[in-house]
């Protein structure tokens, strides 16, 4: 197979801008740095999101996107709820089938006078109450 045609496309490179080569090439004199000053000199960098002075986007706009990797439980009054206290044995599990709870919950936290009462029926580790320190 015999490779034909190499060249580019008519109009897709253009030759590249000489500056700095005389009044008659258009970009002579300031070499299209503009005035004078910090940015017309050779080695200036701005900083990056610099504005001259003038606040940055960056820092004028909220602080947003931190998603904390610690799961709060979620908090049941046992006072309220008497399904809980009736429970035998009190995992996560039972208290779904007790009660109906957020599919997003991984922990819960039993509160109430008589939270402290259930902490010896409680089975699983992602059940905490102020009676029972675990997890």
């Amino acid at each position: 197979m015999a490779l034909e045609n190499l060249t580019p496309a008519v109009g897709s490179t253009h030759s590249k801008k000489r500056v700095g080569r005389g009044q008659g090439s258009g970009m002579g004199k300031t070499a299209t740095r503009g005035g004078k000053g910090q940015t017309a000199r050779s080695g200036y960098t701005a900083k990056r999101g610099f504005e001259g002075g003038q606040q940055p986007l960056q820092r004028r706009l909220p602080k947003i996107g931190f998603n904390s990797k610690v799961v709060k439980p979620y908090v049941i009054n046992v006072d309220r709820i008497d399904a809980i206290a009736a429970l035998s044995e009190i995992t996560l599990e039972s208290i779904r089938g007790a009660m109906k709870l957020p599919n997003y919950v991984e922990k819960v936290k039993l509160i109430g006078t008589k939270a402290k009462e259930l902490a010896s029926k409680i089975k699983d580790e992602a059940v905490l109450t102020s009676g029972k320190l675990n997890g």
